[in-house]
Parts: C-alpha cells; structure tokens; sequence
C-alpha cells in the first residue's frame, strides 16, 4: 500500500529534478561559452542561429540554447522561438534522470538506445563534447568521469575551480534576473 503511494511522488520528484537540471545545463552552457575558449572553438563551427534542444518525449521538460556566433549560446528555457536544427530526446523521463543524475553516461544511454537524435549527428557530437567539457568543470572530478566518456587529461584544478566559479556564478546571475524579470 505504501509503495502504491510513493511511485506518484517519486515520479513527481524525477520530473522536477529533470527541469532543474534543465534550467541549470541551460543557463550552464551560455555561461561556459563565455568562459571557456575550448567551447568557443567547438561552437563557432555551428552556423550562427545555431538551435540545439534537449527534451524528454513526448510533451516533458526541455531545455533550448542557440548560438548566436562567435562561439556564444543564449538560452531560451524550455520552447524554442524559432524551429531547432538540432533535438536530442531522451525517451522516457527515467532514462533523463539517469543521465541527468550522472548515474550513467550519455554515450551509454545513447549506446542502450534511451536517445533520439533529430538533426546532423556531426553536430549532435559536437554538442555533446560541449556538454561534457561543461560537466568536466561543474562536477566534482569523481562524479564528472561518471557522466563524461572521457574526463578532459589537459583539465588542471586551478583552471577547472576559476572556470567552475565563473560559470556557477554567470548561472546564480542568470537566475536572479530571471526572478526579477
């Protein structure tokens, strides 16, 4: 009876997590191109008005950024203003927490077919390397080598703690004018 009564919530909690964490990767990845020249270089290859979404099927929570050159995202939150060039879907909202929670790679949820590519795959690697290079600088060294396929070798602890700050810092920013607004 009591496990009847707690599946509800604990669905509750994994759909709220998952938009968190959407907010924060999203609000991340516009920090980090303005931090990191190794982001830069990898994102000036995308055109310019670039869409990249992130969502879990069929209707749950989304994440939406867009280059807008020189390297640069923006977010968007979770509805795109104009249609995205790229989509990345996870298929249900357990397998977004696993990834999301770091409990299991992307390229593993990817490789057990929990993802959905819509657009070039070329830029959905490149995205992807993006993604970890931001998670390589927000998570701690042991938590980052379980979410990433390869934590970063050239990636020392002076650069990751001053990059880190930076972009927890952009994202804290990128919330409160988000409250006052």
């Amino acid at each position: 009876m009591r496990v009847k009564r707690l599946q509800p919530m604990a669905a509750r909690a994994r759909r709220r997590y998952v938009e968190a964490m959407f907010q924060v990767l999203g609000r991340a990845l516009q920090a980090v191109s303005e931090v990191d020249a190794n982001v830069q270089g990898e994102a000036r290859v995308l055109p310019a008005g670039f869409m990249f979404e992130m969502k879990v099927m069929p209707r749950g929570s989304a994440l939406v950024v867009e280059h807008t050159g020189e390297g640069r995202f923006r977010y968007h939150g979770s509805s795109a203003p104009k249609p995205v060039n790229l989509s990345i879907q996870f298929k249900h909202l357990a397998h977004a927490f696993l990834v999301l929670s770091f409990q299991e790679k992307t390229s593993v949820a990817f490789a057990h077919d929990r993802m959905l590519v819509d657009g070039d795959i070329s830029h959905a690697v490149r995205m992807t390397r993006i993604l970890n290079r931001l998670e390589a600088f927000i998570l701690p060294r042991v938590i980052a080598s379980r979410a990433v396929k390869q934590y970063p070798a050239n990636l020392h602890l002076p650069e990751k703690l001053l990059s880190g700050a930076k972009i927890y810092l952009n994202v804290a920013n990128q919330f409160v004018h988000a409250v006052r607004a």
